[in-house]
């Protein structure tokens, strides 16, 4: 009886730890398709989400994302972002 509890147990916690990670790397491509959006507001959301992503990769789309925004003021907060990319990463 108790082994099979165990074995449950340790099915449950590896299908959540697939789960999780999968649902994680689809949030990161939704964030990242979610940067060019016709929406200011999701461009908003996923400036604020980049800011916690201390990446190359993260400076490089940064960078596009600058060439490519209309909007003066997310422009600003996405030079800002490189800025200190640059800085934390030099």
């Amino acid at each position: 009886m108790k082994a099979t509890r165990t074995i449950a147990f340790s099915v449950a916690a590896a299908t959540g730890f697939v789960a999780g990670w999968y649902l994680a790397g689809w949030h990161v491509e939704r964030c990242k398709a979610d940067l060019f959006s016709a929406s200011r507001y999701r461009r908003l959301a996923a400036l604020s989400y980049l800011a916690g992503q201390e990446r190359v990769e993260t400076l490089h789309l940064l960078r596009d994302y600058l060439a490519w925004e209309p909007m003066a003021a997310l422009r600003r907060r996405a030079t800002r972002m490189v800025r200190r990319l640059e800085e934390h990463l030099a």
